[in-house]
């Protein structure tokens, strides 16, 4: 936002045209975005101008031009898509690589007509897209090596009245398994650097192996904290604020273990709070199916007898249920 009112101010009065291919790269965009941040954010056009060009890009996809007038025939749409979906997966993809890449498949397309189809699908070219990474496909490629960090509070009743702890845990966003670091009433630096040097203890630590760390701003995560992951070698990566979504593995797991288990109970003091995480932690790895696993288990047990007796294993009073087969 400073940029562009810097911009603006260097401008004056004068208005900026946009070509037609800045127009439709701004029109993809906006749709992205939505109204609501487009008003935040756009400058250049009103956010309702962004979308009435969206609204026209998509007209002119159904408008019939494809099969009237004179000229070259248009691709078909197997290879106009076939080309996008290169483009989008492979980011530093020029068009002469794109090219190759459907000769191997057996296609022959022109480099003009693949830049004229990334250009009207407001698609930048390979040097601007080959800057950035999404963060989808930043996550995607450091499975198993990437974990991230949140915190979530629970109210419990005691002699003394209401008192919130604060649970701080750690997930491997490839496997999913979950490390609860720390419960407290009052965190605070010290005890955040005590956490951190049971993450990475040598023989023990959830954090072995690991080679990046999501966090939010949160000030809990002092320099100290961080200084202390990076120099064992674990990558800080902080998310910008108020970005939930960008930590998304991580607020799921609050989630889950508030809607099935810390909502449904009333935790009697911080010794009832930990049998409650303790209970609900050997349920959530060895007998809970997890969506994003294929639906199934983080940590299965050796297959069971398919004749045997099918019992209910009860955790918690029987809010939380596991069903399993005896061995015979």
């Amino acid at each position: 936002k400073a940029e562009n009112r810097a911009l603006h101010e260097r401008l004056g009065k004068r208005q900026l045209r946009l070509t037609v291919v800045e127009r439709r790269r701004l029109a993809v965009l906006a749709q992205k975005l939505g109204r609501k941040v487009l008003g935040e954010v756009a400058s250049i056009a009103s956010p309702d101008t962004l979308l009435r060009w969206y609204r026209e890009l998509v007209a002119r996809k159904y408008d019939g031009s494809d099969v009237r007038g004179p000229g070259r025939p248009r691709k078909p749409g197997e290879i106009v898509e076939l080309v996008v979906k290169m483009a989008e997966e492979n980011p530093t993809w020029g068009y002469t690589r794109i090219k190759g890449a459907l000769w191997n498949l057996g296609l022959k397309v022109g480099r003009t007509t693949i830049q004229r189809i990334l250009e009207d699908r407001g698609i930048e070219p390979a040097p601007e897209r080959g800057k950035r990474m999404s963060w989808k496909t930043f996550i995607k490629v450091h499975l198993g090596a990437i974990t991230a960090a949140d915190f979530f509070t629970v109210e419990t009743v005691s002699m003394f009245g209401m008192i919130r702890y604060y649970v701080f845990f750690v997930i491997d966003i490839g496997s999913r398994k979950v490390e609860v670091a720390g419960i407290t009433h009052s965190p605070c630096g010290q005890w955040m650097e005590q956490v951190a040097r049971n993450l990475l203890d040598a023989e023990s630590g959830f954090l072995r192996g690991k080679t990046c760390i999501i966090l939010d701003r949160d000030p809990l995560y002092t320099k100290a904290f961080r200084g202390a992951l990076e120099g064992a070698g674990v990558k800080v990566k902080r998310i910008p604020p108020r970005s939930p979504d960008l930590n998304a593995f991580a607020e799921r797991f609050v989630q889950t273990i508030k809607n099935e288990c810390l909502d449904r109970i009333v935790p009697l003091g911080e010794e009832h709070l930990r049998q409650v995480v303790r209970e609900y932690m050997v349920h959530y790895h060895g007998e809970r199916n997890h969506q994003g696993l294929g639906n199934a288990l983080i940590e299965p047990m050796m297959p069971a007898n398919l004749n045997g007796q099918v019992r209910r294993r009860k955790r918690l009073g029987g809010l939380l249920n596991f069903y399993h087969r005896v061995a015979a």
